[in-house]
């Protein structure tokens, strides 16, 4: 299956992609992921990404798709993949019609996780980061330490990261609605999107995923 995964901040893309992917045996491909080899292999695309990002400036459109081109050529890709990212605004969509049109293919569906506005600001602004080893994560309330803003593995201190902060998190979200949102209606025209709720246990929304796509295939 081809999928894109679209959904605001906080709506648990990166963990469902992982799951998804695996269960549907195609590669998860994320738009940090593909920043992160370009920059690291030193690539034209990376260079060029890391001068605007050294900059503070957004990558431009042209310079993302292109590594989302050169992933999706690999051959690990051409079964089907899933994107989580990527596109992210329309510009982007239509670029991956084109390259998927020039080879013959489309996408399957276009998966939307669905979570209310107040859930997406409670499960970002809940979480609590350790100052000494930022692999150890916490939340006030989904994951709370033994001891408030301690850190149960290594005793460091837990702190709320900038990007976590409450109003941080609202402009993620008008981002979001200013330059993802409108996709989910470019693609609900070509009756590709398939929404669900993202409440609930890891499980059960990935449960209700595959359902969906199995549903959406059949």
């Amino acid at each position: 299956m081809r999928i894109v995964l679209v959904g605001p901040p906080g709506a648990g893309k990166g963990t469902q992609a992982a799951y998804l992917a695996e269960k549907l045996s195609i590669p998860h491909i994320s738009t940090g992921d593909l920043f992160r080899a370009n920059i690291s292999q030193g690539t034209a695309l990376g260079k060029q990404a890391q001068e605007y990002m050294r900059a503070g400036q957004l990558v431009p459109d042209e310079v993302t798709i292109g590594m989302a081109e050169d992933r999706l050529d690999q051959p690990d890709a051409q079964p089907g993949f899933l994107l989580d990212g990527f596109p992210r605004n329309q510009i982007q969509a239509e670029a991956l019609d084109t390259y998927l049109g020039e080879r013959g293919v489309s996408l399957d569906a276009v998966l939307d996780l669905e979570v209310p506005e107040s859930e997406v600001i409670k499960r970002i602004a809940g979480r609590r980061t350790c100052r000494q080893d930022s692999s150890h994560t916490f939340h006030v309330e989904y994951k709370p330490p033994k001891a408030a803003g301690v850190c149960d593995a290594c005793g460091g201190e837990l702190y709320q990261r900038e990007d976590d902060s409450e109003e941080t998190v609202r402009k993620r979200l008008e981002v979001y609605h200013r330059e993802t949102e409108p996709i989910i209606d470019y693609y609900k025209a070509k009756g590709l999107v398939v929404t669900i709720s993202a409440l609930g246990k890891v499980s059960e929304v990935t449960q209700r995923a595959m359902d969906a796509l199995a549903a959406k295939a059949a």
